[in-house]
């Protein structure tokens, strides 16, 4: 099969499109053909070998997908020809990828492929940040960091969607647009403004919630907004700086920091992550939510939608046609 592969750990510029070996399924294991799979930050942590856990040279990098079953055990509950959308650690940037009957669901009537595709890495971490870490009340302040990219738009989206009043900090005025467009109240510039006193002045008290994809510099200043009793959930460092916080200010403002591996929820958070699973795959059959898809790529292009992400240019998703 044609696939996207990494055979040493670097930059996005080290993978090769060629062949490579047809999956082989394990019992319990699906084969499907995909037809759209989304680009996500830790696909670059993973080829740069700078992910939590290290994949072995060499690999199929990719995350999520959307496609169709070719193959099936007769006891999975799916069957060739149905359309599917799931997550695997890795190997969807290719024609074909393995993945256990559980980690995929079926595709709902009326949506495409690439939306599909888009939709279970960015809103599950978005689901659990602001439902399962802190559950968020009409009314409440949110403050989404990184807004623009694909958690950021997916926070934004299902935060609104509930009923919190959301502020983006995101940067340049495409991405402040997208934020606007998406459900934020009030879209903040990190460059050009203050985000502790901006998020002050607009909120009165301080934000209930902050949800930070990024890391880096911002999330102090972000921390320091949150009112008395707040929570900060952290989900990710796409600035590629895990930042140091000033355990003194946990401390006098009541504060709660915690953290979402969607990862290894199946394992340590099961229950959770069904129902998570259930809540988000109804949303996205009944239209309440959506990834917005900032461009589609071929397989050739692997390497520039990768750069695009690690760059932290794409505006929500961008999607690979393999």
């Amino acid at each position: 099969m044609r696939a996207a592969i990494c055979r040493q750990y670097g930059p996005p510029e080290v993978i090769e499109v060629g062949d490579f070996a047809d999956p082989e399924p394990a019992a319990g294991e699906l084969v499907v053909a995909v037809r759209s799979a989304a680009v996500n930050f830790p696909d670059v942590l993973t080829i740069a070998n700078r992910y939590q856990r290290s994949t072995p040279l060499p690999f199929v990098p990719g995350s999520e997908f959307g496609g169709v079953i070719v193959e099936s055990s007769i006891d999975s509950g799916f069957a060739a020809g149905d359309r599917v959308y799931g997550t695997v650690a890795t190997g969807a940037f290719a024609e074909y990828v393995t993945v256990p009957a559980a980690r995929v669901q079926r595709i709902p009537d009326g949506v495409d492929d690439d939306t599909a595709a888009g939709f279970a890495v960015a809103y599950t971490t978005a689901y659990h940040a602001l439902c399962t870490a802190t559950a968020i009340r009409k009314g409440e302040w949110v403050v989404v960091l990184g807004a623009g990219g694909g958690v950021g738009s997916a926070a934004i989206d299902l935060a609104h969607h509930l009923g919190g009043r959301v502020i983006a900090a995101a940067s340049g005025d495409n991405k402040l647009t997208l934020c606007r467009r998406r459900g934020a109240e009030v879209a903040l510039d990190y460059h050009t403004e203050d985000l502790r006193s901006r998020i002050k002045e607009i909120t009165g008290q301080g934000a209930h919630v902050i949800i930070d994809p990024v890391g880096g510099r911002s999330s102090e200043s972000a921390l320091r907004s949150l009112r008395r009793g707040g929570t900060f959930v952290t989900v990710g460092y796409a600035s590629g700086e895990i930042p140091a916080i000033p355990l003194n200010l946990v401390l006098l403002k009541g504060i709660t920091i915690t953290g979402v591996d969607v990862g290894t929820m199946p394992v340590h958070q099961p229950m959770a992550e069904s129902r998570g699973r259930a809540e988000l795959h109804r949303m996205l059959s009944d239209g309440v939510l959506a990834p917005y898809v900032d461009s589609v790529h071929p397989l050739a292009e692997t390497t520039k939608a990768l750069r695009r992400v690690a760059d932290r240019q794409a505006l929500g998703k961008i999607i690979i046609r393999p």
